[in-house]
């Protein structure tokens, strides 16, 4: 596998998934290297010459008039580490912390941190290990930063805390002894360099929005095979219809439903069944390409926040060839550079975003289930079995699938509630406004399961009315490779049995890629 070079501006969300959930190996940039030294350079001038400058000689947040001598300095860094470590709850999955452990270096390598390039190094010679800090899920205010995780993930670092390695959980020193790694002793800012970020809520989002991208394009296959299963009409497909519309994400949306519908015999035209469907069918581009077009928004967001340098303070060497051009930034009084304190932690980007992104996905997820909706009820269903079961009665079919999904998009609406517009001051009023930006980024990605969990659904159930419908032979071209997918792994339904595997199995499909896949294969095919 082709490492993954961090330089702090190149990353994207690939690169992130592949270390993240592939174990590709990452590389420093040297040229990145020697802007790191640049800046620990004039952090080191400060404590030499006892200069007062926050995070590196005083203390933090409301103590951040005390001023700490330089022979406590090591102690401050890591008392700052062990008592910011304070979240609750379950372990983030180990992709998220992997996650968090890149973008918390690829953050550092910008070169304004005032950190040590050996420091970054030992944050990348855990992923290279293979050891996870164990980091709990809640504690974040999303401002200053995710204090409270990235200090978790900070304490395996320095030989403390929990991880998880070669499949068991142990504590920190424990994996570094057994990985043949050194803890790391901290100077001057690099605990404050380490924990105060928005990576936590970045990693978590960072994951969710690559699988949100593909997840609304197999919105549209799974879409395209309950159409068909309804007899549906194509006309409202037509791309003048959209071209007037002038929406992005619609337009798209019914030129892919168009290509995988062609070739379909099931699907009708207006006027020789019906007029017009509902509007579960009839306004899936609409609704579809809304939420495509709100999911690419947060993908640029995330993707520049992948690069965002978020601590605070941030450190000016003079000599920075990078900020030359930027008026106001470094006053030529301030001889060797400028130490300034801000407030790039906050994550009111992120958090803005990921509730988005959430509203966007609970709306895919409310259409799938009324689309499931019609499948399965008689009255609705264009003469399909009620409940997809040809010995209704004795067999209930899927009668609770559509209980199970209208259970998920309600949970998704109660989880859609915005957590952006919350915030409580900390910090004795220090910190009086918080973005909640990491509670932001959970949701979403628990709306993102059940959202896929929702289409798991309205997939077998569509399989299942095919199947009913008089098979898979009619379908169009791209649909019935989705539809073959599914049947690879789970076979159609002819009496009752338990159901729940099957969803998990489709999930899967849907999660790993394999629907669309499939679909895109099978487009591609035809095309040549």
């Amino acid at each position: 596998m082709e490492p993954i070079v961090i330089d702090g501006r190149s990353l994207d969300l690939d690169d992130l998934v592949a270390v993240a959930r592939a174990g590709a190996p990452v590389v420093l940039d040297g040229a990145a290297l020697e802007r790191v030294a640049r800046s620990r350079a004039l952090v080191d001038r400060c404590v030499d010459e006892g200069l007062v400058r926050y995070g590196i000689t005083t203390g933090f947040g409301k103590f951040s008039d005390v001023v700490i001598d330089r022979e406590k300095n090591a102690a401050l860094q890591k008392n700052l580490i062990m008592s910011h470590a304070c979240g609750v709850g379950e372990p983030f999955p180990l992709e998220v912390v992997r996650a968090m452990l890149l973008l918390r270096a690829n953050a550092l390598m910008v070169g304004y941190s005032g950190i040590r390039p050996s420091t970054i190094l030992a944050l990348v010679n855990l992923l290279e290990a293979g050891i996870t800090p164990m980091v709990p899920e809640k504690g974040s205010l999303g401002s200053s930063g995710d204090l409270a995780p990235l200090s978790h993930m900070a304490l395996v670092l320095c030989g403390m805390g929990e991880a998880f390695y070669r499949g068991e959980r142990m504590s920190g020193g424990r994996a570094l002894e057994l990985a043949g790694l050194e803890p790391v002793e901290l100077a001057a800012k690099e605990g404050l360099a380490l924990i105060n970020g928005t990576q936590a809520m970045t990693a978590v989002a960072a994951l969710a929005v690559h699988d949100a991208l593909a997840l609304s394009r197999t919105a549209d296959v799974v879409a395209s095979l309950t159409h068909q299963a309804l007899r549906g009409v194509t006309d409202a497909y037509d791309g003048r219809i959209h071209a007037l519309r002038g929406q992005p994400g619609q337009e798209d949306s019914a030129a892919f439903l168009r290509d995988l519908l062609a070739g379909s015999k099931y699907t009708t035209r207006q006027g020789e069944l019906r007029v017009q469907d509902a509007y579960a069918l009839r306004c899936v581009p609409q609704v579809h390409g809304a939420s495509r077009d709100a999911i690419e928004h947060v993908a640029e967001v995330v993707s520049r926040e992948l690069g965002a340098v978020t601590d605070n303070p941030l450190i000016f060497p003079s000599d920075d060839p990078d900020m030359d051009a930027v008026a106001g930034i470094i006053a030529a009084d301030e001889g060797e550079g400028a130490i300034i304190s801000s407030g790039n932690f906050h994550g009111q980007p992120v958090a803005l975003a990921m509730d988005y992104l959430g509203i966007a996905l609970a709306e895919l997820a409310n259409i799938a289930e009324r689309r499931a909706e019609r499948l399965v009820n008689p009255a609705l269903s264009n003469g399909l079995p009620a409940f997809l079961t040809r010995e209704g009665g004795v067999n209930s079919g899927f009668m609770i699938m559509q209980y199970s999904a209208a259970s998920l998009v309600s949970e998704n609406k109660v989880l859609a509630h915005p957590a952006s517009v919350d915030s409580i001051p900390s910090s004795a009023n220090q910190e009086d406004h918080v973005s909640m930006g990491t509670i932001a980024a959970r949701k979403a990605r628990q709306i993102l399961g059940n959202a896929r969990d929702v289409l798991a659904i309205e997939l077998l159930a569509a399989c299942q009315a095919v199947d009913l419908r008089g098979g898979p032979d009619a379908l169009s071209p791209a649909s019935a490779a989705a539809y073959r997918a599914l049947r690879s792994v789970v076979p159609g339904v002819e009496a009752d049995r338990v159901m729940y595997p099957d969803i998990a199995a489709a999930a899967s499909l849907i999660q790993d890629g394999t629907v669309l896949d499939a679909a895109l294969e099978a487009m591609a095919a035809e095309g040549d």
